[in-house]
């Protein structure tokens, strides 16, 4: 050891002075001065006066996550509502001014509406808080001179941790000490393939997924043993950083909670332009003020579609619970509208698009290559490679040159991802590797070796031993002088030595990872293994494409929405990927994380041309999502990594996979897959679609109703006629007809082939201006209707209270007849979406007897102030209150005529 480091560890045994700085590049110190700077033993590790100090200067090794939500905060998101602002002022004058029949109605609405969000919201909230549990890890360190298990959380920089395979790194380590040592990254960079560490250090510029000298809070070692030095702890490491970023991703409000704010402020503003025009009218005629008042509040209620929140949330429950039933649980009620307006999809790749699980692709041998599928042990692989015994020979080799271990299902193992790949081909193809290792006992190991890049096992094989060596192709066949051909073998020259190494490239630039494997004949188990080795071909290896994405991708395209691919892996691995999923003629279109921040600083035009971005960092898939965002796109993130968090968070809506994410994604995302599938996606936004057409259609049909009930009301006042409505039968009549037939609407299944359009555009509003012109015609003609049984209320010369009775039941049935011209212009006038819709007619019965029964209930009666409809009553409503739906789709047809003319 040199002075310089025997200094540095003579510095390490002492006290710590002063506040440990944590290194900027740990990853590019070498193991002598990452010791100096942190002060410690690689042997020995730290003692506890420098452990208790180091804890109380970095605190405990720990992640916030986000706060939990509590029931208090999610009551008070309730009120957060212009409807309810409006609604609470119009009790409190109704209260204020002794109308406490008026005031007690109008706050139980409030209530029943309150009560259904609520209850809507917890369930979903605690459901997703639930699958998000999270278990606790713990850690080997060395500490004065001896290994400890201590929980992950008390780790500080400058501990030594002991890495074994299988083990989950607790932190950020620098490796001091490796051997075969190697971790999945996946979860973190997107890698599919596990990563082969070393302690030499790297360039300090190297990108994260490169960075072999380090082991990362997150990550999983798969294979071998090593040690290293925590450098970084809790949130300044690079998952911590992730959480950071998650943090500042603002997800701001979906889209339709923007446009239902924005259509209950217009309505709010409104009404109270309406009613303050009304009374300002009523008073200069010389009206009583009180009565005014009692207008002015019969407007208010008569302005408000007290149903909006309540059948809007109960339709987004609606489609929350249709979505768990097909393994997507929304966390958001109104993140499944949003996936309805998605018009690009950006995702992830591994364990998205693909099995997130290595597999046997390719079998290349001197007499020609064998492509080899995915199929069961006794699907077929099996005899296809018993007709070429040279293949079989290549998968053999590949069994016994293995350290992995398979479960008893064969489906899981425990080992390196690519070992595992190799021996589940072969066993596809009948090589169990302890029925081969019965005659074939292994006599020696030499592990896998970084610079050689290969490994070799020694088996007994007669008198002699049998090596079977496996490792990159360009240092397997540089160790070769061999390959078998036929039975026997022939000498391998430059030239063909050359072709080889163009089929080793060939196949990696069709994305698979490519291992060679030779063996030789000796007498001795300890010979060189690495020598005078005889070819026995290549294995192409690929974590291959899930087998229902490429219909679901298809689907998109048909719904006009765009997939794009935004991957942590190189670039040639997400290409291949890219074509076998069908991802289009962008597949070509490739930009690299790196060229990213140019291409958003310069402002070039390129997102519509690119289909994937390739070894992009986690706040470079942030920095995508909001530039889409930002180009007008409404994006879905999909993924399952603690690298994809940041986009989740961000995105319209991000989706997490349940059972392969981590705890980090899942958190970040408005909606989860439980099954991992990416139809579940198409499904989501099928539903969204749907969902979105049904709040538009009784959106429609609640403001048509509504405002037939304000012209009612304001032209009564200003014609100086007794009021058509009271305030409580208002507020009656909106519970029953608002409530119930918008929520049957709702109910609706959905148009066919509305998977087929393109998504709507982000911009356009609930209501556009042709349903504003047509919800302008209905109330009129509801109002017309109204008026008209008014006059014959007067003709009859009814008293009072009779005529108000004819007045409400005219209108709150024409209210009931209106539903069916909700349908849609293009649909048939008897069989269309509204009349198949059963709960429609289920509505219109329970409707019919909540309107008529009270009438001759005489204490509901009395609340309401209505009298017992005669038969003359009866007829009058029953002739007023049809007439508007006959002239309403009347005229519809006059429209279509006049349309299909021209």
């Amino acid at each position: 050891m040199s002075i310089r480091a025997q200094r540095r560890l003579a510095i390490a045994k002492k006290e710590v002075v002063g506040p440990l700085i944590l290194p900027k590049f740990p990853h590019a110190l070498s193991v002598a001065e990452l010791l100096g700077q942190f002060r410690v033993s690689g042997a020995e590790g730290l003692s506890e006066a420098e452990v208790n100090a180091r804890r109380k200067h970095f605190g405990a090794n720990t992640i916030a996550s986000r706060r939990s939500a509590g029931v208090l905060r999610l009551l008070v998101h309730q009120f957060r509502s212009p409807v309810v602002y409006l609604l609470s002022g119009a009790a409190g004058l109704a209260f204020y001014f002794g109308e406490l029949e008026e005031g007690s109605a109008i706050s139980a609405v409030l209530a029943i509406n309150t009560l259904i969000g609520f209850v809507t919201e917890l369930k979903a909230v605690r459901s997703i808080e639930a699958l998000r549990a999270l278990g606790t890890r713990t850690a080997r360190v060395r500490r004065e001179g001896r290994v400890h298990v201590i929980p992950a959380e008390e780790l500080v920089p400058g501990d030594v941790v002991v890495l074994e395979a299988g083990d989950a790194v607790s932190a950020d380590l620098r490796l001091i000490e490796t051997s075969r040592l190697s971790a999945d990254e996946s979860s973190l960079t997107g890698e599919s393939v596990a990563v082969d560490k070393q302690f030499e250090p790297v360039s300090a510029d190297t990108r994260l997924g490169d960075r072999a000298s380090m082991a990362f809070k997150g990550t999983a070692i798969t294979r071998g043993t090593g040690a290293g030095v925590v450098v970084a702890t809790g949130i300044v490491t690079e998952l911590g950083r992730v959480t950071r970023l998650v943090l500042e991703a603002d997800p701001g409000h979906s889209p339709l909670e923007r446009k239902l704010e924005r259509l209950s402020v217009q309505l709010v503003w409104a009404t109270i332009a309406v009613a303050a025009i009304i009374g300002g009218i009523g008073l200069l005629s010389g009206k009583d003020p009180l009565l005014m008042i009692e207008a002015a509040i019969a407007l208010a209620v008569a302005g408000i579609p007290e149903g909006l929140p309540i059948v809007a949330t109960l339709a987004l429950a609606r489609g929350m619970w249709r979505m768990a039933q097909q393994n997507a649980l929304i966390e958001r009620l109104s993140a499944v509208e949003t996936l309805g307006a998605t018009t690009v999809v950006l995702t992830d790749k591994t364990g998205t698009l693909t099995e997130n699980r290595m597999t046997v692709r390719r079998l290349c041998t001197p007499s020609g290559e064998i492509e080899f599928g995915t199929g069961a042990p006794e699907g077929g692989e099996g005899q296809q490679v018993a007709g070429d015994p040279q293949a079989a020979e290549l998968l053999r080799i590949a069994v016994l040159c293995n350290d992995a271990h398979l479960d008893g299902s064969e489906e899981r193992g425990s080992g390196d991802p690519m070992e595992i790949a190799l021996l589940r081909a072969g066993l596809r193809a009948g090589f169990r590797r302890t029925t081969l290792l019965e005659g074939r006992g292994v006599v020696r190991k030499h592990a896998f070796d970084p610079v050689a890049k290969m490994m070799a096992t020694v088996h007994e094989h007669g008198r002699g031993v049998l090596i079977a060596v496996k490792g990159a192709p360009e240092a397997v066949l540089a160790a070769t002088t061999r390959v078998a051909v036929g039975n026997g073998e022939v000498a391998l020259d430059d030239t063909m030595r050359a072709e080889w190494l163009s089929r080793a490239d060939r196949l990696g630039h069709d994305g698979l990872r490519v291992l060679a494997c030779a063996t030789r004949i000796d007498q001795v188990a300890d010979a060189a293994p690495y020598d005078r080795l005889v070819l026995a071909g290549l294995v192409g290896l690929e974590d291959p494409a899930r087998a229902d994405v490429p219909p679901a991708i298809q689907d998109c395209r048909q719904s006009g929405i765009r997939v794009v691919m935004v991957t942590g892996d190189h670039v040639v691995t997400a290409k291949s990927i890219g074509r076998a999923v069908g991802l289009g003629e962008n597949v070509s279109n490739v930009m690299e994380g790196k060229n990213i921040r140019q291409m958003i600083e310069t402002g070039q035009p390129a997102l519509q041309d690119i289909g994937i971005f390739a070894r992009v960092t986690p706040d470079e898939k942030l920095a995508l999502v909001r530039t889409y965002q930002a180009a007008g796109e409404i994006v879905a993130m999909t993924g399952d990594g603690v690298n994809d968090a940041p986009a989740l968070r961000q995105a319209d809506i991000g989706v997490a996979m349940g059972l392969r994410g981590t705890d980090v994604a899942r958190e970040a995302a408005a909606m989860i897959l439980l099954d991992d599938a990416f139809p579940t996606i198409i499904r989501a936004i099928h539903e969204g679609r749907v969902i979105f057409a049904n709040i538009r259609r009784f959106v429609a049909y609640l403001l048509s109703c509504n405002l037939s009930e304000v012209l009612a009301v304001g032209l009564a006042v200003s014609l100086a006629l007794p009021l058509p409505l009271l305030p409580l039968q208002i507020l009656y009549l909106n519970l029953v007809t608002d409530v119930f037939p918008a929520f049957a609407l709702a109910m609706g299944e959905g148009e066919e082939g509305i998977l087929k359009r393109p998504p709507r555009d982000p911009k356009e509003p609930i209501l556009g201006r042709r349903q504003w012109i047509t919800i302008v015609l209905h109330g009129a003609a509801l109002t017309a209707g109204t008026f008209g049984a008014l006059a014959a209320s007067a003709w009859l010369a009814l008293d009072a209270r009779s005529t108000v009775t004819i007045t409400f039941l005219t209108l709150a049935f024409a209210q009931l007849w209106h539903t069916f011209n909700m349908r849609d212009p293009r649909s048939p006038l008897f069989v269309n979406e509204v009349t198949r819709n059963g709960w429609l007619w289920g509505a219109l019965l329970l409707c019919a007897t909540l309107l008529a029964v009270p009438t001759y209930l005489p204490s509901a009666a009395h609340l309401l102030q209505l009298a017992p409809p005669s038969s003359e009553m009866w007829l009058i409503v029953i002739i007023f209150s049809v007439a508007p739906l006959i002239a309403t789709q009347a005229v519809s047809a006059v429209f279509r005529w006049i349309a299909r003319v021209r």
